[in-house]
């Protein structure tokens, strides 16, 4: 990429590449502008509490892509007021403890009355998903593959309906087509990536060749709205991975123990992080 082609790249563009997942065959059915509208949105809340969700299962363990971006949005979300609170399940367990941030944990067998009381007790501003599973067409909750992974994923997807219904601001962050938000594209999904999309729509939709940077993008974008740099380094990401890592997270790719998300290694995790603090220098 020249200096030039960098110079005129979006938050959008930076979160887009490397994009192998069929992201860029989707953006034509957003605004271009998509992630900047959804921190626009998520601005002019109310501050109050916002729900978070992530947590996706591959082989025993929940992956690298999700908590990170997570952590790095609440941290975002509390320098403007907010009062983040995470709700994962136990795969994520000890991942966002050291943080300070609060943490819900939902049961894999967890019910509509379980989430009704979860709303009703944090009456959240928000709830956005990053990097979570959602219900496809076929009914089932399913990994990259297509496998069913319906006993290792607690339904929180049911939060989001539920928000949504009340009419509370819902924002999803996903790069595949099986994530929470997806359903605002599974058309698009059916016809053009071939897979079964979840259902599950929300109203702001960031799509990003891998879901942390989606994440870091609306963080991003909330620092440039707001006239903060609010983003994490390269270097609290990188050790938040690590940490994660050791306590028990794999890449979703190669289901290895390693400081990698998505099969990308933190190389490209830097030149990803460091494009964007360029684009808030700008």
């Amino acid at each position: 990429m020249t200096e030039q082609m960098k110079k005129t790249e979006t938050i959008e563009d930076v979160i887009l590449r490397h994009s192998q997942r069929g992201m860029q065959v989707l953006r034509q059915f957003l605004p271009d502008d998509y992630c900047k509208q959804a921190a626009a949105k998520l601005l002019a809340l109310p501050r109050g509490e916002i729900l978070l969700t992530t947590g996706f299962y591959v082989a025993g363990y929940a992956e690298t892509d999700g908590p990170v971006g997570t952590y790095v949005l609440a941290r975002a979300l509390q320098k403007l007021g907010f009062a983040p609170c995470i709700v994962t399940d136990e795969f994520c367990r000890d991942f966002f403890e050291p943080t300070g941030i609060p943490v819900e944990y939902a049961a894999f067998d967890a019910a509509k009355p379980d989430f009704i009381h979860l709303l009703d007790t944090h009456n959240p501003q928000a709830v956005i998903s990053i990097e979570r599973c959602g219900v496809n067409i076929e009914g089932k909750y399913a990994n990259m593959r297509g496998v069913s992974i319906d006993e290792f994923t607690a339904p929180l997807d049911e939060l989001v309906k539920l928000a949504k219904e009340r009419g509370i601001a819902t924002f999803g962050v996903g790069d595949g087509g099986n994530e929470i938000g997806m359903g605002n594209l599974a058309k698009e999904i059916t016809e053009r990536l071939e897979l079964a999309p979840c259902t599950v729509e929300v109203e702001n939709l960031i799509i990003a060749s891998v879901s942390n940077w989606g994440a870091y993008g609306l963080a991003a974008w909330l620092s440039k709205l707001h006239g903060e740099d609010l983003l994490a380094d390269f270097d609290e990401c990188r050790d938040f991975i690590a940490r994660t890592v050791k306590v028990g997270s794999v890449d979703g790719v190669t289901h290895e123990f390693t400081c990698s998300v998505d099969g990308f290694d933190m190389v490209i995790e830097q030149e990803i992080i460091d494009a964007l603090h360029e684009k808030l220098r700008a």
